[in-house]
């Protein structure tokens, strides 16, 4: 019996307001073959985001006892809020053969690294740092203090670039969707990624 060929793991990260969830959701919409792992966090939900979709939004109290439960690939602590993804969901959707994508900060894209070394990793850059601030000001979800602090972190964040597999510039969402699904392919075609197709044509050939 041909065996399922498990998925492979792609960290998508980025500065905030750099259009990281935007090109994600373009990605899953269009392809049926991904999956996203759903973090938690106890951040309160924004406008329009439903809990086990978007996030599964959990009190702070049950974060602490999930960390202790070592029941996180990572987490981390992003400006006063929890954020972290299940080691449980991210192995069912591996062994059901989807692609996952782990839309997460620099902090939690090294963690997993350590990890799983064979995990892609991908950095989302904005075009110029005057554009990323004005996507921040424009979504009009944040107060000035915290748009402040995001473009503060944002210089950090850019360079950790240097640690991930493939760069995406992110100044037309159609070139840079594009972009993502062609590195998502090339991943499928690893010998990594075909070595069980590869001995189960062996063993019937």
């Amino acid at each position: 019996m041909q065996q399922t060929q498990k998925g492979n793991i792609f960290i998508i990260s980025a500065a905030s307001g750099t259009g990281k969830t935007t090109l994600v959701s373009r990605l899953l919409k269009n392809n049926s073959d991904l999956r996203v792992s759903v973090s938690h966090t106890t951040r309160p939900p924004r406008e329009g985001e439903q809990h086990g979709v978007h996030y599964h939004f959990v009190p702070k109290e049950n974060f602490e006892s999930l960390i202790e439960q070592k029941a996180f690939l990572e987490h981390a602590n992003v400006f006063g809020n929890y954020y972290g993804t299940s080691i449980a969901a991210v192995n069912q959707l591996s062994g059901q053969g989807f692609d996952i994508i782990l839309e997460i900060d620099v902090q939690g894209a090294e963690q997993v690294r350590r990890t799983l070394p064979e995990s892609i990793g991908i950095f989302i850059l904005p075009p110029s740092f005057e554009i990323l601030a004005s996507r921040l000001k424009s979504r009009a979800t944040d107060s000035e203090e915290i748009i402040a602090t995001r473009l503060a972190q944002a210089h950090y964040e850019i360079e950790q670039a240097f640690d991930f597999d493939y760069i995406v510039v992110n100044e037309d969402l159609d070139v840079a969707e594009a972009d993502l699904l062609h590195i998502i392919r090339s991943g499928r075609l690893k010998k990594s990624a075909q070595q069980t197709f590869l001995t189960n044509l062996l063993e019937n050939f």
